[in-house]
């Protein structure tokens, strides 16, 4: 078990042991950002070389504490020998005495701008111009040597906020160009979809760990090893595809849009997510997310497959759900919410978050059979069933006949369930920067609870109906009336990943 705390910088006169189960943590200095290390509105520590450490210390067996420091002040800390690692998408600096990690990463250095600009082609456009970078950044390091070269280009290091928060201000028009790492561009076009990148500010530059200038000799071989091995044996891979396999998908257009749709038309439907977060736990955010993939939230949706509603369901679903009007938004987002919990549930219990989530969003779109066959598959062809990275590269499989076969079950669209969680995804990370959490008052929690009960009652008189039509029926004693009971305890669809 890992433990993470966080802590100040605290200065120590000797190296740090080995970290060593129940005796010593692996102490890393951070440097807080959209790659590194960041926490979620949980608080829960977040990001893609944080994800990368814990499977390290994992490895070990030991906990970690995080020394966290701002931008600008980590070339300080470095000298220090109060930690193992420092992370902060680093590169080796100027001072050849800290010794660092083999490569984990490569990238560049990328001058944005707004996409009403002129954009800048050569380098030597920069003289003149004044590009914004955070304060003790590999981008502002970049951008004093390019002035050794073009002496009128100004650079301004900006000390608070994070590179997120300086690009707004790029979108915003409150400044004009910032230099960024090429690894960010794609997180930051879906918060700031008009900017845009044209020019290299650098060569290739390696992302590395840096282990101070007297690292321990055993523990910087043990990560010269783990280096190599999460390069190869999918680990590095699985943890890029959390953060970045879905960022590629929409294109500045939809993000445009999707923006302005979260001024003008959420706010009528806010408090029907709401309520149903209220009701099933599921974050409403993700829940607006699935309705603005499959409606762009409108809820008169009607596809040529007759799914109809906000939430898309299908006549059968809708049934099983107790719904009595698809096109009630009310009605509609609060079944979708509970159907994709009860999807949620199916699945083995081996299978983690986020995974879980996703795979149950793609089961909302292929339904719980077509997902249970695409978990068959992946066993039969030795991929890993439980997490999201190996089932996207599966599921699309379920069009080839030959594969189908494999699994007994029909063609399915599976390819097209991977597009749909992964914009789901994106648009998902769009509404946690652009909206605030649930936190009602109590006020607000009754009215939520009145939709909820306005809802159930619906629901109660649907039950009364059904049962009558079906007393109505011959040897009504053996039919099953509609509800979702009737999906939760069917043992045949219960999602297996084993």
């Amino acid at each position: 078990m890992i433990l993470a705390a966080c802590g100040e910088y605290l200065p120590f006169r000797a190296p740090l042991p080995f970290p060593t189960p129940g005796q010593h943590d692996l102490v890393v200095l951070v440097q807080p950002g959209p790659l590194t290390y960041g926490t979620d509105e949980p608080g829960s520590p977040t990001g893609l070389e944080h994800d990368l450490i814990e499977a390290f210390a994992l490895e070990l067996g030991v906990g970690i504490k995080y020394l966290t420091v701002e931008p600008g002040e980590l070339p300080d800390k470095l000298r220090g020998r109060n930690y193992h690692i420092a992370a902060g998408w680093l590169s080796p600096g100027h001072d050849a005495t800290i010794q660092t990690t083999a490569p984990i990463f490569q990238t560049v250095d990328r001058l944005a701008q707004h996409d009403s600009s002129l954009p800048l082609n050569e380098l030597s456009q920069l003289d003149g111009k004044t590009v914004h970078a955070l304060a003790g950044s590999r981008q502002a390091d970049t951008l004093h040597q390019l002035a050794g070269t073009f002496p009128n280009l100004k650079v301004v290091e900006v000390n608070q906020g994070s590179i997120l928060d300086l690009l707004e201000q790029l979108g915003n028009g409150r400044v004009d160009y910032v230099a960024i790492d090429a690894m960010v561009e794609d997180i930051a076009t879906q918060f700031v979809p008009n900017l845009r990148t044209t020019l290299t500010l650098s060569k290739e530059q390696p992302i590395v760990w840096l282990l101070g200038t007297q690292p321990n000799a055993e523990l910087a071989e043990r990560l010269k090893s783990f280096v190599e091995r999460a390069q190869h044996d999918g680990t590095l891979a699985r943890i890029e595809e959390r953060y970045y396999g879905h960022v590629r998908r929409l294109t500045q257009g939809d993000v445009t849009k999707f923006l302005g749709e979260i001024e003008t038309t959420l706010p009528k439907l806010r408090r029907y997510f709401q309520a149903a977060e209220l009701d099933t736990g599921l974050d409403w955010r993700l829940i607006a997310a699935v309705a603005y993939q499959e409606s762009h939230w409108d809820p008169q949706a009607t596809s040529y497959t007759k799914v109809r509603g906000i939430m898309m369901l299908t006549e059968e679903t809708a049934d099983r759900l107790r719904v009595t009007n698809r096109l009630d938004p009310k009605e509609s987002i609060l079944a979708g919410a509970r159907y994709i919990n009860w999807l949620k549930e199916q699945l083995e219990a081996d299978i983690h978050e986020p995974d879980r989530t996703w795979l149950a969003l793609a089961g909302y779109n292929l339904g719980p059979g077509n997902l249970n066959a695409g978990l068959r598959l992946a066993r039969l062809l030795g991929a890993d069933a439980t997490t999201w990275y190996d089932m996207k590269t599966v599921l699309p499989k379920l069009a080839q006949p030959k594969y189908a076969q494999k699994v007994k079950a029909g063609r399915a669209r599976g390819g097209e369930a991977v597009i749909l969680v992964d914009n789901i995804r994106s648009y998902y990370d769009i509404l946690l920067r652009n909206t605030a959490p649930l936190q009602p008052s109590a006020a607000v929690e009754r009215s939520l609870k009145r939709v909820v009960a306005e809802v159930e009652e619906l629901q109660r008189r649907y039950s009364r109906k059904a049962a009558r039509d079906i007393a109505r029926l011959p040897d009504a004693d053996d039919q099953d009336g509609p509800g979702l009971g009737g999906i939760a305890h069917d043992p045949g669809l219960r999602l297996d990943s084993r």
